[in-house]
């Protein structure tokens, strides 16, 4: 339910029967993470315990089995969760949401359209081959080849050329300025991979035929299709500081919510990302385990996937965002835990900025709940009646409940909701395929930010990005994002940042719902992962050991 950063990175949402997250600047402080009372400190942590000692092996749940481990692929939760530990990028994303060196120790932008990036001496892949600057460009311009299809092209969209211009350098040179590409390559587009390899393996790339060979403290071992993948520990790996626990760790797929949280609480699985918020009580009640909540750079919005419907009149959107029970949702779908959204950009996207995170939505209007007041927008509108189509899924029990609920707002003050059921692979289809939306007016995705920068969400309204699912444009959006993008001091970038939140709040292309933290369940024999999303590319299972 969601894919890429952006909203694109809106992936599969509720995919799992999910919790989404809670605000990531306030998280280290104390977020508001249970409705309507004040979370501890305590209860958003980055990490968990530190591991007291290595582990043989450990098991892992994913709520789906990954299409494809290759990277320019990754586009969605299961994929991430697997390559974060196989697979490394240009820069390494943080449990606190910060970016430091990974494969390049360092980077410099000389002049606005050019950006030289130092690679790390003595990296090896899998195979033992040493990473070089081919490895790099072949990897990097590789994502900007139609051929492949990847889901991260457009975080390229502005490159002009990307060459070896040295054994261990790199240079980027840009059509335009583009600050946000060199954070991005702290995720998917900034994997590296192994040039040989990838011409070795060809079309099976990332298939359970083809495989992956990548420089992670891990390495792929077996993928046995419809049941697991096993990665082994990497003896040759980099990094000591995040040297692997254990040996080995096996994912297993595990599609049903309530199987999860069964498969948790027997210890038949060690853990997994993403609670199901139905299995929240039955899980913390236990002396099995214990769920952990991290900070989270998502929010629960409601994607609009056609403007030339009802939803493409702004009163209508309006109206039908105050028409919506939040609080009503945040009970149903996220267990009690979570706010009600005011951008459809979570607070904790803003990690680049913290201090100002908290003055920037004060200047945000609050949510309403009034059902009278929206009615009437829709009559003004000329609306009453008229048909909006959403899609709904099995793939979590969450979908079915945000859907019902935007039926019954909708009955409520005049306009005909259907609910239309798809398959989960049609409705993780919804993301990534235009063809896939014909027919659908809206659907509920879980948007999250790759990097510690809004602007990566932000990028995703900008007219003709890959995100942009509606087709949504706005000149005033545009040129804001344009000097947004080439901004280099964080302060002015998030300055030009709230902008577009504020123009994003007005124009509704995106209907806001709510924010909850991210959260882990770890069975009482494991501990050491990072506790927030994060996790979908530093290597979290590197640091999970022994609990005992």
């Amino acid at each position: 339910m969601r894919p890429l950063p952006r909203r694109p990175r809106t992936a599969t949402l509720l995919a799992s029967g999910v919790l989404l997250l809670a605000t990531a600047a306030t998280a280290c402080s104390g977020a508001t993470a249970r409705h309507g009372a004040t979370a501890g400190a305590d209860q958003v942590t980055a990490l968990t315990p530190a591991a007291k000692g290595p582990l043989p092996s450990f098991t892992w749940s994913l709520y789906a089995e990954p299409q494809s481990l290759d990277h320019a692929l990754a586009y969605d939760y299961p994929p991430n969760t697997v390559l974060a530990n196989v697979c490394e990028q240009l820069f390494r994303v943080t449990p606190d949401l910060k970016i430091e060196p990974a494969l390049a120790v360092k980077s410099a932008n000389p002049d606005p359209l050019t950006w030289v990036y130092t690679l790390r001496e003595g990296v090896t892949f899998h195979d033992g081959g040493t990473m070089t600057a081919d490895d790099v460009v072949a990897s990097l311009t590789r994502q900007m080849d139609p051929a492949t299809g990847s889901s991260w092209a457009s975080a390229f969209k502005n490159v002009a050329s990307i060459t070896a211009t040295g054994p261990l350098e790199v240079t980027i040179r840009l059509t335009k300025p583009d600050v946000l590409l060199d954070e991005l390559l702290a995720a998917s587009p900034g994997t590296v991979e192994s040039a040989a390899y990838l011409a070795k393996a060809g079309k099976d790339y990332g298939s359970p035929r083809g495989g992956i060979d990548c420089t992670g403290p891990y390495a792929l071992d077996t993928w046995a299709q419809g049941e697991s993948i096993t990665l082994k520990k990497n003896p040759a790996y980099w990094d000591g500081s995040l040297a692997p626990k254990a040996d080995s760790v096996k994912f297993v797929f595990i599609p049903d919510a309530a199987a999860r949280a069964n498969g948790w609480l027997s210890g038949a699985v060690d853990g997994g990302y993403m609670v199901p918020s139905s299995s929240l009580g039955q899980l913390q009640g236990s002396a099995r385990g214990k769920v952990w909540f991290g900070p989270n750079t998502a929010a629960a919005d409601l994607a609009v996937l056609d403007l030339k419907g009802a939803l493409g009149d702004l009163k209508v959107r309006r109206a039908l965002s105050m028409a919506l029970d939040r609080d009503g949702i945040i009970k149903s779908a996220a267990g009690g835990i979570g706010v009600p959204a005011k951008a459809p950009a979570a607070q904790g996207a803003w990690a680049l900025v913290p201090d100002r995170t908290a003055g920037y939505y004060a200047a945000l209007p609050a949510p309403v709940h009034d059902v009278d007041g929206a009615r009437k927008l829709v009559q003004e509108a000329g609306a009453t009646g008229r048909k909006v189509v959403m899609a709904t899924s099995s793939l979590a029990p969450e979908i079915s409940v945000v859907g019902n609920a935007v039926q019954a707002a909708g009955k409520q003050i005049g306009l005909d909701v259907e609910l239309r059921p798809v398959s989960p692979d049609a409705y993780s289809a919804l993301f990534t395929d235009p063809a896939a939306r014909a027919g659908i007016d809206l659907v509920v995705t879980n948007g999250y930010d790759n990097t510690p920068d809004p602007l990566e969400f932000y990028q995703s309204l900008h007219t003709g990005d890959f995100g942009n699912y509606a087709n949504w444009s706005n000149p005033e959006f545009d040129a804001l994002y344009d000097r947004a993008v080439a901004a280099t001091d964080p302060s002015t970038r998030a300055d030009l940042t709230a902008r577009l939140q504020q123009i994003a709040v007005r124009e509704l292309p995106t209907i806001p719902l709510y924010e909850a933290p991210f959260s882990v369940f770890l069975g009482s024999r494991v501990t050491g992962a990072p506790a927030g999303i994060a996790q979908l590319y530093y290597p979290w299972a590197a640091t999970i050991g022994s609990a005992r």
